[in-house]
């Protein structure tokens, strides 16, 4: 491990030589609108990338360093999974998605209280944060002398060095049986087959690394990259960026977007109980990209 920022203390991160390899699904599983094909071979440069997403600790200290107020915090509210919604915050729901209606918009939701008011990251801090915007993850990127991957260098990574598998470990998705990965087990969005019902996040090393040593580049939380969904629209408004990896609410009833070549995106200013990110940097030169 190598100190990486300026601000922030030795973190580990994947140091990967880069060169070329296949990006995108090479079995047609995707969805048509997420454009995840056709195959192409892309060429990445040397970079490092953290093994793990941003942890609820690690963004506390950023915020205790500068007083940031995320997007969340700012407009008063974020999305919660309706399960995971604490009892205290039923009162500050503000309503449904319409088209998802397991997603409650929430005041006072935000990285520190996750599941609403009431709610809190205690006994969590070794979980991703979430409920951060692309905006909030630049900021934290900038702070820490970072920056976040481009989509290329992210699935470069999260393939763990095998070109063409539909997992970071394989094309099996439970190999002998064993889970590889924190999505949704069970019939979504009502019921969870796990433990005591349970959903939501896990910690960032709850599951064995792929092969460039990488963690939950499948399932947990969605990470922020940095590049443009799509072109601008020439009517304007906010450039979407894209997500990558899926969440612990990923279910293949719905979503299969936990392959490691899918994708999907938000806008910018967008905050969720399922995003978080985790951060790059370029070894042909240390300052961000």
């Amino acid at each position: 491990m190598r100190r990486t920022g300026r601000h922030t203390p030795v973190r580990p991160m994947a140091e990967l030589p880069g060169g070329t390899f296949a990006m995108g699904d090479p079995v047609g599983e995707g969805h048509p609108a997420d454009r995840e094909g056709p195959v192409r071979q892309v060429t990445v440069a040397p970079f490092a990338i953290d093994t793990t997403a941003v942890t609820n600790a690690q963004y506390a200290r950023f915020v205790t360093d500068t007083g940031h107020r995320t997007d969340a915090e700012r407009y008063g509210s974020s999305y919660v999974f309706h399960l995971l919604l604490h009892p205290a915050a039923e009162p500050h729901v503000l309503g449904r998605v319409a088209n998802a209606p397991w997603w409650l918009g929430v005041e006072g939701a935000a990285w520190h209280s996750p599941e609403g008011p009431g709610s809190g990251i205690e006994g969590r801090e070794d979980h991703p944060v979430v409920h951060i915007s692309h905006d909030d993850a630049t900021a934290y990127c900038d702070w820490a002398g970072l920056r976040l991957p481009t989509e290329a260098e992210w699935e470069y990574a999260a393939r763990g060095g095998l070109d063409g598998a539909r997992y970071p470990w394989g094309d099996a998705l439970a190999p002998d049986g064993q889970e590889r990965c924190n999505i949704w087990q069970g019939t979504f969005p009502h019921h969870s087959d796990r433990p005591g019902g349970r959903t939501g996040t896990v910690p960032v090393t709850a599951y064995a690394p792929n092969g460039h040593g990488l963690h939950n580049t499948s399932g947990n939380v969605w990470e922020w990259c940095s590049d443009p969904f799509a072109p601008p629209s020439p009517l304007g408004g906010p450039v979407e960026r894209v997500i990558r990896g899926g969440s612990y609410l990923c279910h293949d009833s719905y979503c299969n977007r936990y392959r490691v070549a899918a994708r999907s995106h938000n806008t910018p200013d967008s905050s969720t109980g399922h995003g978080g990110f985790r951060c790059a940097r370029s070894l042909t030169g240390d300052l961000p990209a």
